[in-house]
C-alpha cells in the first residue's frame, strides 16, 4: 500500500498512471492511499483464479462472441470473485493501510486509477465493509459489458492487475474551475477535495 508520494516514483504498472498525476496535488486531496496492482495479482493467484477463469470461459470464441453463453459465463466469474477469500495476511494488510490513512471510518470509495466506476463504503474498523467494497470492484471486470468489450477490444477475456485508489468520500463530480486552475482537462471534486484529473 502506498502514499501519493511515494507513487510519483513508482512504475505505472504498480500505481496506475492517474495516481501518479494526482500526487502532484497532493495538498489538495482527501485522505487516500493506492492499493498496487500486484495485492490484486496476489489475489488471483492465491485462489487459482486464472486458471478457474480460463476454463470457465474456454468456450468462448472472440471471432465469434455467442452473448447468450457469455452472460451466464459473466455472472459465474463474478461470483468467483466475489465468493474467493484473500489471505489473512493481506487482509490485516488492507486494515493497517486504512488506519494509517485514517480512512478506516466514515464514507469512502474505491476505485481504478484513469477510470470513474467505483465502489464506495461506510467504513468501520477494522474495515470489512472496504474489503467487500474491494471484492465488488474486482467483480467489476467480469460483468457482461467488462468482458465483451475486451472481447472486442482485444480479442480475450483475460485482464491486467491494475491498482486501486481509496478515497475519502464519495466519487465526485466535474469542477471546470479548478480543472483550469490545475491546467488539466477535467478534475473532480467531492466535499473532501479534489479526487481526480483526465
Amino acid at each position: 500500500m502506498y502514499t501519493l508520494p511515494e507513487a510519483q516514483t513508482l512504475p505505472e504498472s504498480l500505481v496506475g498512471a492517474e495516481s501518479r498525476r494526482l500526487s502532484r496535488y497532493a495538498e489538495l486531496m482527501p485522505a487516500v492511499f493506492i492499493i498496487p496492482s500486484n495485492f490484486e495479482e496476489g489475489f488471483y493467484r492465491q485462489n487459482n483464479l486464472p486458471a478457474q477463469l480460463s476454463s470457465l470461459f474456454a468456450a468462448i470464441r472472440p471471432s465469434r462472441i455467442d452473448e447468450d453463453l457469455l452472460e451466464p459465463l459473466c455472472r459465474r466469474a463474478t461470483a468467483l470473485i466475489l465468493g474467493s477469500a484473500l489471505l489473512d495476511d493481506s487482509v490485516q494488510q488492507l486494515y493497517r493501510a486504512l488506519k494509517s490513512a485514517e480512512l478506516n471510518t466514515g464514507t469512502v470509495h474505491l476505485r481504478r486509477p484513469g477510470r470513474r466506476s467505483s465502489q464506495q463504503a461506510q467504513a468501520r474498523a477494522p474495515g470489512a465493509e472496504v474489503l467487500f467494497a474491494l471484492k465488488r470492484l474486482w467483480a467489476d471486470d467480469w460483468t457482461f459489458g467488462a468482458v465483451l468489450d475486451r472481447l472486442d477490444t482485444a480479442g480475450s477475456v483475460a485482464l491486467e492487475a491494475e491498482a486501486v485508489l481509496v478515497m475519502r468520500g464519495d466519487a465526485g463530480h466535474l469542477d471546470a474551475d479548478l480543472a483550469a486552475r490545475l491546467q488539466v482537462a477535467r478534475a473532480w471534486v467531492n466535499a473532501h477535495g479534489l479526487v481526480g484529473v483526465d
